[in-house]
């Protein structure tokens, strides 16, 4: 392992307010999540800052660490999965397939997301910082039964075969609505490479369309679209124009802790292509 990973672990652990734990059980993997879910923003930001997006780990953690920003599924559990290993746990990569529209499925690498076992016996555990609002705490992988959470009732499946084949790929729903399906065999973070730029590329995905930036809070979660403030609180949701681009900025300080100097594009993919 590149010996500059475990040192990284505690400046990891400051950035988002955890303290070492004592053991890689599932308490501690149970609060590392959720103090990674309210600290570390889901953003696709860099795809309208014209930055690159490297999946490799050290770069990674200097992204989420050291310039404190987040990402979306590829970096923040890429580089979750970092200080993981880092402290204990023994952690696997898995590629999902997001369901879309009326039940259709994502390309192949559409997410990823963790195995993680711990040293207690329990689990594994289905752990996801990095698929914007979903579970707060990991999920048992191996229970097929309602699995509640603060943030809604989750179930862990056996997906239909496709193409008459079973592979025990399995769906993950949230409150009865499928999720993405999950393939349990293990990956490495460069098999990721074609997903993620589909993603910050194609007129096609979600993430090219606008900027977004959002995070899990105490008592629900806050979302910046452009200029539209966003706060959910409960079942209550709360909307504000921001007028200026010093207002915008000034939120992204604020509520992410991310420090901009100039603003995302906020036409999408689309609309840059027809204009070049």
């Amino acid at each position: 392992m590149d010996p500059y990973l475990p040192q990284t672990a505690d400046a990891y652990l400051e950035r988002i307010g955890a303290a070492r734990p004592a053991r890689p059980d599932a308490a501690a993997l149970r609060e590392l999540q959720l103090r990674h879910l309210v600290s570390v923003p889901f953003e696709n930001l860099s795809i309208h800052l014209g930055e690159d997006i490297v999946l490799e780990e050290r770069a990674l953690l200097d992204k989420v660490v050291a310039a404190r920003r987040g990402g979306f599924c590829y970096e923040l559990n890429g580089a979750f999965a970092v200080l993981l290993r880092a402290l204990g746990f023994r952690v696997t990569l898995l590629q999902g397939r997001v369901h879309g529209d009326e039940g259709r499925l994502g390309i192949p690498y559409d997410h990823l997301a963790l195995r993680v076992e711990t040293d207690d016996g329990t689990g594994p555990w289905l752990a996801d910082v990095g698929f914007g609002d979903h579970a707060q705490h990991p999920l048992a992988l191996d229970d097929r039964t309602d699995q509640r959470d603060p943030r809604g009732t989750f179930r862990i499946g056996r997906a239909a075969a496709e193409d008459g084949e079973d592979h025990g790929d399995l769906d993950v729903l949230r409150d009865g609505v499928p999720q993405f399906r999950l393939d349990q065999r293990p990956r490495a973070l460069a098999d990721f490479r074609g997903g993620a730029w589909y993603h910050r590329t194609s007129p096609e995905s979600g993430f090219t369309r606008a900027p977004v930036c959002s995070r899990f809070t105490t008592t629900g979660r806050i979302t910046l679209k452009g200029h539209k403030l966003l706060t959910t609180v409960g079942t209550e949701r709360h909307e504000t124009r921001l007028e200026s681009d010093e207002e915008v900025l000034a939120a992204y300080r604020e509520h992410f802790g991310v420090r901009l100097d100039r603003l995302p594009d906020e036409r999408g993919v689309g609309a840059r292509a027809s204009n070049a």
